[in-house]
């Protein structure tokens, strides 16, 4: 057992000395509590979403629920029962009686408690460049612009999916290019404008992967769970085929970025990327916090 073991030490310190690139990887993966991370963020996105879907579906005009319902089944490939009951939801039938129950006012709570989600991506950010939370004032109005973009990026969907008519086809390298265009543009809102535009490029990509491949899953997957959920659990199956699939999103662009950033900061793509000074070389503190077992603390301590 010993002889195995020192085995074991060795063939890791000789990896991390060939490969310091993926030992920094493994290091972040399994001491940075990142599915915790995404969860998070998942839980934060289906609460910001339900009230916004109603908000959406009491003051909106009749062509933006179209466009929002038409997206949505781009989104999640829906039909049958999951489609009635989004059709019921935005019914413009109820248009009257919803504005009188939501007010004005429930309208404003619900924007500023869907920022959570934006609190929650900015955080994942963060972590993955270990760097310390941004001063409220300056990170106030991205927080809401972000959202507000991401509610127009949700409204495009439908057509961009479908490659403005081309079809699929199109839509998926279109997809993937604007998805990496919006990963990458998130990351510099988020993060205040504190690292540069290429070192963000990995991060991005990969977001941007993970999230297409997904898509494609979505539309297989998703139509026949939630029938299947809601055949059988009603609503609240609903619910819970949605939140996971959301874990699953979340947790893979909370890893992106993570993986990312290591990208970006170790040989070779820190001398292509311009980010010599975001490297563990010339910020050796900000990398150990981010490989240790409770980063957040550490950089919540930073701030």
């Amino acid at each position: 057992m010993e002889r195995w073991a020192a085995r074991w030490r060795q063939l890791r310190a000789t990896a991390e000395q060939r490969l310091p690139v993926l030992s920094e990887i493994a290091s972040r993966l399994l001491g940075g509590n990142l599915l915790d991370a995404g969860t998070r963020l998942a839980a934060q996105a289906f609460l910001a979403a339900v009230p916004l879907l109603f908000a959406v579906a009491a003051f909106a005009p009749a062509s933006v629920r179209d466009q929002l319902r038409e997206s949505l089944r781009a989104m999640f490939g829906l039909s049958g029962r999951s489609d009635v009951e989004l059709r019921q939801v935005l019914d413009g039938s109820a248009d009257d009686e919803l504005r009188e129950t939501t007010g004005v006012v429930g309208l404003v709570i619900a924007l500023v408690s869907a920022t959570s989600f934006s609190r929650a991506m900015a955080r994942v950010c963060e972590r993955a460049w270990a760097l310390p939370r941004a001063k409220t004032r300056l990170a106030v109005w991205r927080w809401v612009v972000w959202l507000l973009a991401l509610l127009l990026v949700v409204l495009v969907q439908g057509p961009l999916r479908n490659g403005f008519g081309a079809g699929l086809w199109v839509g998926v390298p279109v997809f993937f290019l604007v998805s990496a265009g919006i990963w990458m543009w998130t990351q510099h809102l988020l993060l205040a404008k504190r690292v540069p535009w290429l070192p963000l490029l990995p991060g991005a990509v990969l977001a941007a992967a993970a999230t297409s491949a997904l898509a494609l899953t979505a539309r297989l997957y998703m139509p026949a769970a939630l029938n299947k959920a809601l055949g059988e659990y009603g609503s609240l199956g609903l619910v819970l085929t949605m939140l996971s699939w959301l874990i699953v999103v979340c947790a893979a662009i909370t890893f992106a970025f993570t993986i990312g950033a290591v990208l970006a900061q170790e040989p070779p793509l820190r001398h292509y990327l311009g980010s010599h000074h975001l490297g563990p070389s010339d910020d050796a503190p900000a990398v150990a916090a981010a490989g240790s077992a409770s980063p957040p603390a550490e950089a919540d301590r930073r701030a």
